[in-house]
């Protein structure tokens, strides 16, 4: 089921980790943001679009972690991109003989007979200096920065006042590092500011994981996450609700907090 958030914007919410896929209407079609996850649902996209008599005429994936660059044929076979870096790095990871049982270590083994591989990762990056989405439709900018994931992207529907924030800015997930990266929490705090800045431009948040956020919830889960990563850098407690009072079925995200600790202590070794 497709739910309206904002005038020609609509999302799907995915039963494997609470995935959102967002849906933004276009002159002659439209752009599909980070298609998910299982086959199923995918069709059911295709087949709702099919029935409005329109169909996805682009598709953009906010950063390369597999469950973002996945896709599936009944949504056709529009162009599919991502920022350069985003691109570059699902390539290398396709690159890799291996890399289907790579993923499919990852996967959460209830869903995972139901995840498509065969179209994960056909993304093309978009030249480094591009800052909108090109299509014909509503304006989305590019917001590029280190966090999370090389060549991670937030998107802004500019008139539509709704930031697509790839995985960021949730309200079940911690803050994830990118332990690739030179300075992971720096990153991440960049990053935060980049969001910060233009928070007066949201009315409504779209994280990959979880609940929708409207009005005043934008700085409140900037403030909630910077707060969370500074405890990382700091090596103090956090008293992070999405850790101490989980929503039901998400304990598990005390595994990342704890994996996130031992892997900046090995780097500070």
């Amino acid at each position: 089921m497709l739910t309206r958030i904002a005038p020609g914007v609509r999302v799907h919410e995915s039963e494997c980790i609470r995935s959102n896929a967002v849906i933004v209407d276009g002159v002659a079609g439209a752009l599909l943001i980070d298609a998910g996850i299982t086959r199923s649902e995918m069709a059911d996209i295709a087949r709702t679009l099919h029935d409005e008599r329109t169909s996805i005429v682009i598709g953009f994936s906010t950063h390369p972690d597999w469950d973002h660059v996945l896709w599936h044929t009944d949504l056709g076979s529009a162009p599919r991109y991502g920022t350069a870096r985003c691109a570059a790095s699902i390539r290398a990871v396709l690159a890799r003989p291996d890399w289907e049982e790579e993923v499919a270590e990852g996967l959460p083994p209830e869903f995972a007979d139901d995840i498509p591989m065969d179209m994960l990762g056909e993304i093309t990056g978009l030249p480094d200096d591009a800052d909108r989405v090109p299509w014909a439709g509503p304006a989305v900018r590019i917001i590029e920065h280190r966090a999370h994931a090389p060549g991670h992207a937030a998107l802004l529907i500019e008139d539509r006042r709704v930031l697509v924030a790839g995985d960021m800015l949730s309200d079940v997930l911690v803050p994830m590092l990118d332990p690739r990266g030179a300075d992971p929490i720096e990153d991440y705090l960049a990053a935060l500011t980049l969001l910060d800045g233009i928070a007066e431009q949201v009315d409504v948040v779209v994280p990959g994981h979880g609940s929708i956020g409207r009005l005043d919830e934008l700085r409140e889960r900037i403030d909630r996450d910077r707060a969370y990563v500074l405890t990382l850098r700091d090596g103090t407690d956090s008293d992070d609700p999405r850790l101490s009072a989980p929503e039901a079925g998400w304990d598990w995200v005390r595994f990342i907090d704890e994996g996130q600790r031992e892997m900046l202590a090995a780097r500070a070794r």
